[in-house]
């Protein structure tokens, strides 16, 4: 039960990224470099201030902090810049979509084998993807944005794959966003109009920096361990449903049919692999 809690709370916590990324982003409270800037920049003071108070050690220099690092920035970077052209619900359908497939290639090449009823509901959601993708008419996606939040997708599967060997997910994530900012500043800051921001603008940015990326990062390393390999992808493919429902209310996003019916597959995709057991040893 203190499992399905944590981890209600961090995929809330993810879809409320996508949320005030838009939020803040398309209204043009401030512009997506500056917004992935103070972004990282609050996640890094406030986990830094917890970290100092509870006199916790922080490992900057470890090997593991190169990938955790990169693969954050490139998370931000491509997650901002994508959310100047799709909504908050489709943007988090794509992103989660592609960890799911990035992280069910690597566990697969690596030894992990999903189970027949896994890779079904694997299926089922990954068809909800593409419905939500396909080109026509109809669609509502872009594909600057689509491709930017690809990108994303990729480095948050890394990132989450990094996570699983992490003793100390609060200093860990402490020092990836640490690490990480230098490197998102660097990139984006010559395309930054972040003094033209809005009182609003640098709110939603501290907000989803400092809380549900800093705080929801922290608590998804602590509760990866405990899940299955091969359900970790899975999970992360209810965001794109909290998205909807929430751009629907919050922002006034229509959610059109198609993407409504790839929501339902997602969810009943979700609904077979996490229900499924798994095979003893000398069956697989």
């Amino acid at each position: 039960m203190q499992l399905l809690i944590l981890s209600v709370f961090t995929m809330t916590a993810f879809a409320a990224n996508s949320i005030l990324t838009r939020m803040a982003v398309d209204s043009g409270h401030i512009d997506p470099t500056g917004f992935a800037i103070l972004r990282v920049l609050a996640g890094a003071v406030v986990l830094g201030a917890i970290i100092v108070a509870k006199k916790n050690h922080l490992q900057l220099f470890h090997r593991r902090r190169a990938v955790g690092a990169l693969s954050l920035a490139v998370y931000m970077v491509g997650f901002s810049l994508a959310y100047l052209t799709l909504d908050a619900g489709l943007g988090a359908l794509v992103m989660f979509g592609v960890v799911q497939i990035f992280m069910f290639a690597f566990t697969t090449a690596t030894g992990t084998r999903p189970t027949g009823r896994q890779l079904m509901g694997a299926t089922i959601a990954f068809s909800g993807l593409t419905l939500a993708l396909w080109p026509g008419a109809h669609s509502t996606s872009d594909p600057t944005g689509a491709a930017l939040m690809v990108a994303a997708g990729i480095g948050w599967a890394i990132y989450t794959l990094s996570g699983r060997a992490e003793p100390d997910p609060l200093a860990a994530t402490t020092a990836n966003f640490i690490l990480c900012l230098p490197i998102v500043t660097a990139t984006l800051i010559w395309f930054s109009a972040i003094a033209d921001a809005t009182v609003i603008g640098w709110g939603l940015a501290v907000m989803c920096g400092g809380v549900t990326s800093g705080l929801g990062y922290a608590l998804w390393y602590r509760v990866l361990p405990q899940l299955p390999q091969n359900l970790a992808p899975i999970v992360q493919l209810s965001v794109p449903i909290i998205a909807l429902l929430g751009g629907a209310v919050l922002l006034g996003e229509a959610v059109s049919l198609a993407v409504a019916i790839a929501a339902i597959l997602v969810v009943c995709g979700i609904a077979l692999a996490v229900t499924s057991r798994s095979l003893p040893k000398d069956r697989r």
